[in-house]
């Protein structure tokens, strides 16, 4: 049986959370637990990255000029996304002062515990709420990746300026 070496939607969400721990010791246990992954997941996750170039061969940094492309071109091809019914979910926060425009709807990843009211977005892969949830720093970026797979004219410079800002100073 031949190995699958294509990127999962949990590959990206890995890569976004290493991003922000690139300066600091990690290991995959560790990355599991943040982002509801068996330790076997992440593995392969990381496997499939070192295949594709987006983490350099020691596991521990991200080629982020080659995630930043990816993000900006691959993901909303590879991944996309379309707006769901209206339904209870952790808001998607765009928040006016970093220059996003005014939406005239909440976008929400579905959680029936949710705190708000919105269009939903499917996330990366249903660990990403729950993570989400626990980082602030890792929901902004999962939020950017998402304005980028809507595809949509209005969000899409706004969260390209973001993740270049965001990927490239680390």
């Amino acid at each position: 049986m031949r190995k699958h070496h294509g990127m999962r939607p949990q590959d990206v969400v890995l890569l976004l959370k290493i991003s922000l721990l690139e300066n600091k010791a990690w290991q995959g246990k560790e990355l599991a637990v943040a982002l509801g992954l068996s330790a076997a997941e992440v593995s392969d996750a990381l496997r499939r990255c070192q295949f594709a170039r987006l983490l350099h061969p020691e596991h521990r940094t991200i080629n982020r000029p080659r995630l930043l492309r990816f993000l900006l071109y691959g993901l909303p091809c590879v991944f996309p996304v379309e707006l769901g019914a209206h339904q209870q979910g952790l808001p998607i926060v765009l928040p006016p002062d970093k220059g996003w425009p005014t939406l005239s709807e909440t976008y929400v990843w579905p959680s029936a515990d949710g705190p708000a009211w919105g269009a939903t977005i499917e996330p990366l892969y249903p660990g990403a709420v729950v993570a989400a949830r626990q980082d602030a720093a890792l929901h902004e970026l999962l939020t950017l990746a998402d304005m980028l797979r809507l595809g949509n004219p209005h969000l899409h410079p706004t969260a390209k300026q973001q993740l270049r800002q965001l990927l490239l100073v680390n």
